[in-house]
């Protein structure tokens, strides 16, 4: 079977590696020179199954107007008329209450739980390096009410057999002792031992790459100008390279899909939500991270990444704009040198932003489109380096006509959106 796959971030080429191996002849369409040059390149570093949660939960609405009251704030909002982002912000608050959060939340963390045994045999079959580590998520509170509330997701990582700690300082200063320096600003926090990290860029090169030695195309500097066919089926991509056919499309651009697919009469429900992130070279090994620290005040993850500390956050809705924001940056810096004073050198650090393309529920979009020989892989938000593998994986057999390893239940087009 022919595939052609829109988009080379870390799910499209994910997608690639995983349709080649199973003896499809695939082609991979990208705008830029190389694979994941856009969202994908520099985001926080994360392999987090078990930090897998929708940021519509009960409450949020509540903690939003705090949070957009702070200095150092997580959310950012930037006013427009635009009917896109608010249709989107109303379908987020109606999955802001606990039924919604905890069916949204289950079927996160069955793709990325998932997603992470499909990693782990991935680089055990093909060697791939990336800076990654193996040494878990540590979720750090300033507050007892930030560490009481962890409940409710503990009570879904126990659903799922999702290992985890609960730490008081002196546990969680045995995985991150540099924390040591600043111990007295937190009281306690979730580690989650099964989650990994590594350099997202690194690991989209490396998978293409695997990729193409099984035969994939990958076709760089090609942009997409639309798809041709319509609600009977799609027969081509037009690009402004000529009309590229095949038997299946795969549309995997992130926050873009939804305006390729608008002309078709699919609403899909995904918006680009910015962040930021800085990357920081080590000055002093044992000041720095062991792995990834997220701060919950904040919401600010600080992971290393070989001998350079990441540093990604922030949610700002300002539509496709990729202005960097210099108050952003400070935010950043505000927080690596709150927790690793002495790690690394800021002054040096790069600044980047990208565009996480979100669904209001926060589950990604995959699977069949509804219109014939078109599917989808999108909306991964946050999630996309976590999900990508279990996505990739899912995606081959699915498209294959094999059963799946998972239920895909809540995770296409048609589920409920709580429109109503």
């Amino acid at each position: 079977m022919k595939v052609t796959i829109l988009g080379s971030g870390v799910i499209g080429s994910t997608a690639a590696y995983y349709l080649a191996r199973a003896g499809h002849e695939v082609t991979v369409l990208e705008r830029q020179p190389g694979p994941a040059l856009e969202t994908s390149f520099a985001n926080a570093g994360e392999v987090s199954p078990g930090y897998s949660a929708p940021w519509a939960g009960p409450g949020v609405p509540i903690k939003a107007i705090h949070w957009l009251l702070m200095q150092h704030s997580p959310l950012v909002i930037k006013p427009m008329l635009d009917p896109a982002m608010w249709r989107w912000g109303l379908r987020m608050l109606r999955n802001c209450t606990e039924q919604r959060y905890r069916i949204n939340k289950s079927r996160m963390v069955r793709l990325a739980e998932y997603s992470r045994d499909c990693l782990v045999a991935l680089r055990a079959e093909t060697g791939i390096r990336y800076d990654e580590r193996a040494q878990g998520t540590l979720q750090l509170f300033r507050t007892q009410k930030q560490l009481d509330g962890t409940a409710k997701d503990i009570e879904i990582l126990q659903q799922y057999g999702v290992p985890y700690q609960l730490l008081d300082r002196a546990a969680y200063l045995q995985y991150e002792p540099a924390l040591a320096r600043v111990q007295e600003k937190f009281v306690g926090g979730l580690r989650l031992p099964g989650d990994e990290t590594g350099d997202c860029h690194q690991f989209s090169v490396a998978i293409a790459r695997a990729a193409e030695a099984l035969g994939a195309r990958f076709r760089f500097g090609v942009k997409i100008l639309g798809l041709q066919g319509g609600r009977g089926g799609i027969d081509g991509v037009q690009t402004d390279a000529g009309t590229e056919s095949a038997d299946r499309y795969l549309v995997a651009l992130g926050s873009y899909a939804p305006a390729l697919l608008a002309p078709l009469g699919i609403g899909l429900p995904v918006y680009p939500v910015k962040g930021y992130s800085i990357t920081v070279p080590i000055v002093d090994a044992a000041a720095a991270p062991e792995s990834t620290v997220m701060d919950e005040t904040y919401k600010v993850a600080v992971t290393r990444l070989g001998e350079r500390i990441r540093v990604g956050g922030t949610a700002q809705l300002s539509g496709f704009d990729l202005q960097l924001v210099e108050s952003r940056r400070q935010t950043l810096e505000f927080v690596v040198g709150d927790l690793f004073p002495q790690g690394g050198d800021v002054s040096r650090a790069t600044f980047w932003t990208g565009l996480r393309p979100m669904t209001p529920d926060g589950t990604p979009v995959l699977g069949p489109s509804g219109i014939d020989r078109l599917w989808l892989a999108t909306g991964h938000g946050t999630l996309g380096w976590t999900m990508a593998a279990g996505t990739g994986q899912l995606l081959a057999d699915w498209m294959s006509g094999k059963p799946t390893a998972i239920d895909t239940e809540g995770l296409t087009i048609d589920r409920d959106w709580k429109l109503h």
